[in-house]
């Protein structure tokens, strides 16, 4: 087999890939049985549950229409976001760090005194960084605790700059005058999702383009940068121009041979818990935020307030080191014991459960990963292969980043 673009991965990156180049000659491979990488929807029992929760934010006209132009028939919910943090047994507005006057009196003066009195250091990692911005109490009450359980890492071994744009940075300022006047201005505050689930995007995605050049149920074994040949599962053989992946860039480059450590490419797995239960829930968020160590789970996300459904349907999110052996039935025991310690259910009966494992999930994004990462795609990049995505890039990103940069790669390459 031959090809221009060979593309590694069937999620949004590499659909996005194929859209942009849809009347060349690529072919896509798929390694799982059906194409959405995380982008996947789950119907069972009357509800409907995504992998995770995953919304998009558009903050380009680009992105939007080239979506929303391909989904003129699809039933599509704009939210404006509601979310909390759980703490001391109620709920505080998100982000935590500016809504500080929300907590108890004595609380909030220790917030807004080490605010005030930060040790303001040029940070060297993401704990310095925490610590530098927003003092000890605001840190150590919120910040450090959630970003713990969610990275499952420590955090000093982070990079200042892990999750760039996406952490919700505010200066004393800004805090302040949040006391008085009400703002969210993070990325997220609103977000289309459709009705039918997360995967609509996704078939938005297959409608335009040529769904025969998608090979599911299959994978690269070994690629020859050199012979520029793609060696697959069942012995297939492709010769390809151009490589496109957005597969984990640690096993691109064993896959390709190239020499690196595998210990710098280090990354979380999120453990989801899909439930669905027989009665309304008294919570109006579309999702909480725990940074307590002793409940199982770092956040728990409301569908029914999304799809203003009667039943209470929950995705609940754990973050976990990627090699931890998670037993499904233990940890759901643990989640419905939790789910009532924090008042979430209380009479409800579960009616139906879907549990999925992301591995990997959440990046670690240091020194060394981007380091190495600039190095070895510079090697790549000169021998035709390109890895881009999430997982491709090894960076935290929107999956609009994902289709402009799918895009701007295409632009690139057709041009060359």
């Amino acid at each position: 087999m031959n090809c221009k673009y060979l593309i590694l991965g069937g999620g949004v990156t590499g659909l996005s890939f194929a859209n942009f180049v849809k009347d060349e000659d690529w072919i896509l491979l798929e390694g799982m049985s059906e194409v959405g990488g995380y982008c996947k929807t789950i119907r069972k029992d009357g509800f409907i549950w995504d992998y995770s929760g995953h919304f998009f934010h558009f903050n380009t006209e680009f992105v939007k229409e080239f979506f929303l132009s391909k989904m003129e028939d699809t039933k599509i919910k704009k939210i404006n976001k509601k979310s909390s943090v759980y703490y001391n047994g109620e709920t505080i507005d998100f982000p935590f760090q500016k809504n500080i006057h929300q907590l108890e009196r004595s609380e909030f003066i220790d917030c807004l005194y080490d605010l005030v009195n930060r040790n303001n250091i040029s940070p060297s990692n993401f704990l310095e960084v925490l610590y530098s911005n927003f003092g000890s109490s605001i840190t150590e009450k919120f910040l450090k605790p959630y970003n713990e359980k969610l990275y499952s890492c420590d955090l000093s071994h982070l990079d200042a700059d892990a999750m760039g744009r996406f952490f919700p940075y505010a200066d004393t300022k800004e805090i302040i005058c949040n006391f008085k006047k009400q703002e969210d201005t993070s990325y997220n505050n609103s977000f289309l999702y459709p009705e039918e689930g997360c995967f609509e995007f996704i078939k938005a995605l297959l409608r335009n383009i040529d769904n025969k050049k998608i090979l599911t149920n299959s994978y690269v074994t070994r690629i020859n940068p050199q012979s520029k040949t793609a060696y697959l599962q069942n012995n297939t053989e492709i010769k390809y121009e151009h490589l496109i992946s957005s597969i984990p860039f640690d096993k691109l480059l064993f896959a390709s041979g190239t020499i690196h450590e595998p210990s710098v490419y280090s990354s979380n797995k999120v453990v989801v818990f899909n439930l669905g239960f027989d009665l309304p829930s008294s919570f109006r968020e579309n999702w909480i935020y725990f940074p307590q160590k002793d409940i199982s789970f770092y956040r728990v996300g409301f569908y029914n307030n999304i799809l203003d459904t009667h039943r209470m349907s929950l995705y609940v999110e754990l973050g976990r080191d990627r090699n931890e052996e998670v037993v499904k039935e233990d940890a759901l025991k643990e989640v419905l014991r939790d789910l009532s310690r924090v008042g979430i259910t209380k009479n409800h009966k579960l009616l139906s459960s879907h549990f999925v494992t992301m591995n990997p999930a959440y990046v670690h994004i240091t020194p060394a990963s981007i380091k190495d990462f600039k190095s070895q795609i510079e090697k790549l990049n000169s021998k035709g292969i390109y890895s881009i995505g999430r997982y491709g890039g090894w960076k935290y990103c929107s999956m609009e980043d994902n289709v402009l940069e799918a895009c701007e790669l295409s632009t690139k390459l057709r041009n060359e």
